[in-house]
């Protein structure tokens, strides 16, 4: 049986329930522009992306110049729903628990920089983290770049890491940077959406992931 040196987590999705939260600004930011509104799917269907990818499967009809005026009304949206956004049950004593294992944390996410840092203070959950990457800073999902970057600090081979992840870009990503995936159901993705991209392994909640790692690490 494998045994894994780090875990890497997704962000929206995997570690806080925030799908809702962007669904709606999303379609809330379109129809601030006049333009098309996505359906959940579609919207949901996003996250994790790069925000050129996203706006392209989201709003195809958004101009280059409308961009920064689109991302401020995503904004604007987004955090009048911050008190609705939280952590999913058991997360954080799971990140506690394979600290206490010696087992290297990470986050790899289409969140930007300014946004991971705001909320992992706000959680006070900074000190958790061995390394993390934003799509930012790096080459958006399914690129491997961000789990590449993450091994390489951090020293790890591929068959070390484990990437954790709400939508079939997290496992795209692993797949292309050789590395084990966790699909998690309770996200973005639908269970069926997610089986079709082929993860290590699925689990339908913390308690799943945390009894399935139990042997792993």
């Amino acid at each position: 049986m494998k045994r894994y040196k780090a875990v890497i987590f997704d962000w929206d999705g995997t570690v806080m329930d925030s799908t809702a939260s962007i669904v709606g600004a999303i379609q809330a930011a379109c129809q601030d522009l006049a333009l098309p509104v996505p359906s959940v799917e579609d919207a949901s269907w996003v996250i994790g992306l790069s925000l050129k990818e996203a706006l392209m499967r989201c709003a195809p009809t958004l101009r280059e110049e409308q961009v920064p005026l689109f991302m401020d009304r995503y904004r604007h949206h987004f955090f009048l729903c911050d008190q609705q956004q939280v952590l999913f049950d058991g997360i954080v004593p799971l990140f506690e628990h394979l600290k206490q294992q010696d087992v290297r944390l990470g986050v790899a996410t289409g969140k930007s920089r300014l946004g991971l840092n705001r909320v992992l203070q706000a959680h006070q959950l900074v000190h958790h983290f061995d390394c993390t990457r934003c799509a930012d800073e790096t080459e958006g999902k399914p690129h491997p770049a961000m789990l590449f970057e993450i091994m390489e600090t951090l020293e790890l081979k591929p068959h070390e890491v484990l990437m954790v992840g709400d939508t079939t870009h997290d496992v795209q990503m692993a797949s292309n940077a050789g590395v084990d995936s966790m699909a998690v159901t309770y996200g973005a993705h639908s269970k069926r959406t997610l089986l079709m991209s082929q993860p290590t392994v699925m689990v339908s909640s913390v308690r799943e992931m945390r009894n399935w790692l139990a042997a792993r690490l």
